[in-house]
């Protein structure tokens, strides 16, 4: 047991989320996604797990230590609903508060539509798989940096 580390942070997911680098990108997604064939072709190439949890618990967890790309903002994408593009489900609103609670601000995710998000999770340097059983529930975010502490 570590402290200061959140319990549903297993040791694959800290050790990817380190190795990630400025740039790339973490998808997190619902127990729907094709997450372990689209992982396969990820970076990484296997499939991570946060099982039991909802993508909110999850990405909690991953943004308690991994800083999003805030000169890019918005780096944090979710998958659009398939006809309706600019609906917010639940789901997605619940993700939302997390995000701007972890940045201190309204951070605003964009939406990717879903044939494109499967693409641009394919690029992805991995891929971690929630229990989240609602549709809609797959994020896409961009690692950012800690800046260094100024004296």
């Amino acid at each position: 047991m570590l402290k200061n580390i959140d319990p549903a942070l297993n040791a694959d997911v800290l050790h990817a989320l380190q190795s990630m680098g400025h740039g790339d990108t973490v998808v997190v997604s619902d127990t729907n996604f094709p997450s372990d064939s689209i992982a396969r072709q990820t970076v990484l190439g296997k499939l991570l797990r946060i099982d039991n949890v909802s993508a909110a618990r999850a990405i909690n967890a991953i943004l308690s230590v991994m800083p999003l790309d805030t000169p890019l903002q918005p780096s944090a994408g979710r998958m659009e609903i398939m006809g309706a593009p600019d609906e917010i489900p639940p789901v997605q609103q619940e993700v939302q508060a997390v995000i701007d609670g972890a940045e201190g601000k309204p951070a605003p995710m964009y939406g990717i539509e879903r044939f494109a998000f499967y693409e641009e999770a394919k690029k992805a340097y991995c891929v971690i798989t929630t229990g989240e059983n609602r549709f809609y529930g797959c994020f896409l975010f961009t690692k950012g940096v800690i800046p260094p502490e100024t004296v």
